[in-house]
């Protein structure tokens, strides 16, 4: 077995990769998962999925729950699966397709959603928004300035409820050369929203 513990926080290394395809570094998918306040049974949506790391966490997590990595690229779509199977994990679905259009081929409403990609961002939001469980909950992240003021914006729109934002600052050890030095993770926003109840 690939990863035999009940926590999440897998290393990056034991996930399959393709070139250029983006990977949520393990201390940045531990705050993710950890905002996303899963519980099994949930439906959640993961828009933008790349690698498929927070479909795995989230699948070895909550394996009554129904997860969809949503993933424009083909190649990447197959990555996703790949990883999954690798890691046993089998309440996954794969949505080949680009958001927000393709969302209209899911008919379970989601109970959670981590927006990880999708252009325009803001349209994704607003789309995952109207679908959005009561009392569901949104996670976004944001690597840019940009994305960052789309993201605030969209919530402060939807009147989203008890946002929170946090910036991930992580630095790891590395070895160069001879000596052991800290290296910086990219810093990442991760927000937070919730939808009322109705």
């Amino acid at each position: 077995m690939v990863w035999s513990y009940r926590t999440p926080g897998i290393p990056d290394d034991l996930f399959e990769r393709l070139p250029g395809i983006p990977l949520s570094k393990r201390e940045v998918r531990v705050l993710i998962i950890s905002a996303l306040r899963l519980s099994d049974g949930a439906v959640l949506w993961d828009i933008g999925a790349g690698t498929g790391t927070i479909p795995v966490e989230a699948g070895l997590l909550c394996p009554a729950s129904k997860i969809v990595a949503v993933e424009r690229d083909e190649e990447v779509a197959s990555l996703i699966r790949k990883n999954c199977d690798r890691f046993g994990v089998i309440n996954v679905e794969v949505l080949e397709g680009s958001a927000p259009a393709c969302l209209d081929n899911l008919t379970e409403r989601p109970d959670r959603v981590c927006i990880e990609g999708g252009k325009p961002i803001k349209k994704v939001l607003q789309k995952v928004w109207q679908v959005l469980k009561p009392g569901g909950r949104i996670i976004a992240t944001a690597s840019s300035l940009e994305t960052l003021y789309q993201l605030s914006e969209g919530f402060s729109d939807l009147q989203a409820r008890n946002i929170e934002i946090v910036q991930s600052a992580v630095n790891r050890l590395e070895m160069r050369g001879i000596q052991q030095v800290f290296a910086a993770v990219n810093p990442i926003f991760i927000l937070c929203g919730e939808k009322l109840e109705e």
